[in-house]
């Protein structure tokens, strides 16, 4: 079907319900043997990384010889994401240049290997500084691992589907992936309760880790049923080290004349940075202000919560971001999205009570996602194959910064408890000022091209 050679109006009129479209919509990318296949490599990594993640967190955040505030975050953060950083540039000419397929094989297995032996230092219960060290490294190549590994997975995307259906595959996509990371977390976080109260704590976090292990071998074993070469790049060469600045500077070049997905990434960036801000905070007051030191059970309890109730916001993204920005477009959808955002960080978002903040989770985490999806689709349908890894890895290095940089402005403004009622008050306002400052810049701008299937993909 040729949406072009359709009149607008026939195909609102031929849109059936938003619920039936949206299931219309999955049935239509389950039919692709290869999206399934590739889809199930996404949910494996994150329902393992959900495991580490929460082994990270009980290991950092919930140690009994630890009370966090924004600085050691900030610190954490930054040892963790900051290197990938300087290594995405290299990562991304590795993505464009060879077998997605053996990326998603060989980084599995190696994620596999650097966590098993953080599985054998924690089990130790050694803490002297050597040992913390060679914890972080490890953290640090395991999470760098991992941004690698979601880059070539949104690289490779296209090479599972039609043309014509970006925009529901990723609302799709960027959705039931981090559904898999909330299966990990609201797995590991009982589990580690159960495992504290009945072994030492070093313990239960080593077991954590072990399963994470088995879930990153499974994921490797998942991705050798795809054939090498389904999923790109459409160009193998052996890569060069000389092209990783040269290859960087023409996927920035690529980005300008791709007017649609610099501004996407842009947007992105801020509204990161302030969602990050907005995180910090979150996990100080559910660790030093609704809960006291020794509160450790309640506080990992309380948490994994409302990381669940966040990713329903995630989860009901999905559903509801295809048809808006089908009938209103993804620059609407985009403005729309940062609005809510300045008004559910507001209310109930600045108030400090236990029901008020995970409703604004929910909220919250519905625009981010939003956002999310709305960026991904510009992504897909405006940058040639040719610079989607490099541009993925540039996607993946500004979340990172963001989120680093959110937790250092955290770590200045906030107090170690995390509650302050005028920071949230002001994040509200910059959500406000990104919306006004994206409805200004992206005027003219055309960001429907390769997003219009959602229509035909929805429609009868």
């Amino acid at each position: 079907m040729d949406f072009a050679s359709k009149p607008r109006e026939q195909i609102e009129h031929e849109q059936p319900p938003e619920r039936l479209a949206v299931l219309r919509s999955l049935r239509q990318l389950w039919r692709h043997k290869y999206f399934r296949e590739l889809l199930a490599v996404r949910i494996a990594i994150q329902t393992s990384d959900g495991i580490l993640q929460v082994a990270l967190a009980a290991y950092v955040l919930f140690s009994p010889e630890r009370q966090p505030d924004a600085v050691s975050i900030a610190i954490v953060l930054a040892i963790t994401l900051l290197p990938f950083s300087i290594l995405g540039p290299f990562a991304a000419v590795v993505i464009d240049r060879v077998s997605r397929r053996q990326v998603l094989v060989y980084a599995n297995l190696a994620r596999a290997v650097v966590t098993l032996g953080l599985a054998a230092l924690v089990a130790t219960g050694v803490q002297t500084l050597g040992v913390q060290a060679l914890i972080y490294g490890g953290l640090l190549l395991a999470t760098g691992i991992n941004r690698f590994l979601l880059a070539a997975l949104s690289a490779a995307l296209p090479h599972t589907i039609d043309p014509s259906e970006y925009m529901i595959a990723n609302s799709v996509v960027p959705t039931i992936g981090p559904a898999g990371l909330l299966v990990g977390v609201a797995v590991a976080t009982p589990l580690r309760l159960i495992l504290g109260h009945v072994m030492p704590d070093y313990r239960a976090n080593a077991i954590l880790f072990l399963i994470a292990v088995a879930g990153f071998v499974v994921s490797a074993i998942l991705a050798l049923r795809i054939p090498r070469r389904q999923l790109g790049p459409d160009q193998r060469t052996a890569p060069k080290a000389r092209e990783v600045i040269t290859g960087l500077m023409q996927a920035i070049a690529h980005l300008r004349r791709k007017r649609a997905a610099g501004l996407g990434l842009m947007t992105i960036a801020a509204h990161r940075l302030i969602h990050g801000i907005v995180t910090v905070t979150v996990i100080l007051v559910y660790r030093n202000y609704f809960h006291a030191p020794d509160q450790l059970d309640a506080a990992i309890a309380d948490l994994g919560l409302l990381v669940v109730i966040t990713g329903a916001g995630f989860v009901f993204a999905s559903v509801v971001t295809p048809p808006v920005s089908a009938r209103l477009g993804v620059r609407s959808a985009m403005i729309i999205a940062l609005l809510a955002s300045a008004v559910f960080q507001l209310v109930p978002g600045s108030i400090y009570a236990r029901i008020p903040l995970m409703i604004a989770a929910f909220l919250l985490g519905l625009t981010a996602q939003a956002i999310k999806i709305c960026v991904d689709t510009l992504v897909q349908a405006h940058v040639a194959d040719e610079f989607k890894g490099r541009v993925f890895v540039i996607y993946d290095v500004i979340f990172n910064v963001a989120l680093v940089l959110a937790s250092v402005i955290a770590a200045i403004i906030l107090p170690a408890n995390g509650k302050s009622v005028l920071v949230l008050i002001i994040m509200a306002v910059c959500y406000l000022l990104i919306s006004v400052w994206f409805a200004l810049v992206s005027r003219g701008v055309s960001m429907n091209e390769g997003t219009e299937s959602l229509q035909v993909a929805t429609s009868p």
